[in-house]
């Protein structure tokens, strides 16, 4: 997995851009594979580590009566939580991730079911997972996917600038 947080550090740093995390399900594990890669501190700001659903309210600024209608394992939340990191990070992209790592289901979201954002200039996403396997495993995965769409994230609005840039050729 660090040399998935490589690449988007790489693509980060040759933009000149930063990343914030906010991570539930992954209690730290994104911000740690990133902090792993030497250099990272050129384009990581810091990360929030939401466990506790009121901390992605309190925090973060994900809607209140969001939260207490739909719970945290939600498409909006993790929106709003990407959006909330990098506002309160001052960075360029936040990433998110929320979701059911077992062992029993939540909000009434069976395990496996997660969901990771991204936001970034003129760039938002978010995908919905649909992971089997362990508690360990559904973290990894979920890790690992957040960086991947971050990464395909950058480089989609590299080639949007370059296209820009060139007269729109």
């Amino acid at each position: 997995m660090t040399a998935v947080a490589a690449d988007a550090l790489r693509l980060l740093a040759e933009s000149d851009q930063t990343l914030a995390v906010a991570e539930s399900l992954t209690g730290g594990m994104v911000a740690a594979e990133l902090t792993a890669v030497p250099g990272a501190s050129r384009s990581f700001r810091g990360s929030v580590t939401a466990y506790a659903t009121e901390i992605k309210h309190l925090v973060l600024g994900v809607d209140g009566g969001l939260l207490q209608a739909e719970g945290a394992v939600n498409a909006q939340v993790a929106a709003e939580m990407a959006a909330g990191v990098r506002r309160v990070m001052g960075a360029s992209w936040g990433i998110s991730t929320t979701g059911v790592a077992g062992p029993e289901p939540q909000d009434g979201q069976p395990v496996g079911t997660v969901f990771v954002a991204v936001d970034g200039p003129g760039s938002r996403k978010t995908v919905r997972l649909r992971l089997k396997g362990s508690r360990a495993e559904i973290r990894r995965e979920s890790a690992r996917t957040v960086l991947r769409l971050l990464s395909d994230q950058l480089r989609e609005n590299a080639r949007g600038q370059d296209t820009e840039q060139n007269g729109g050729i």
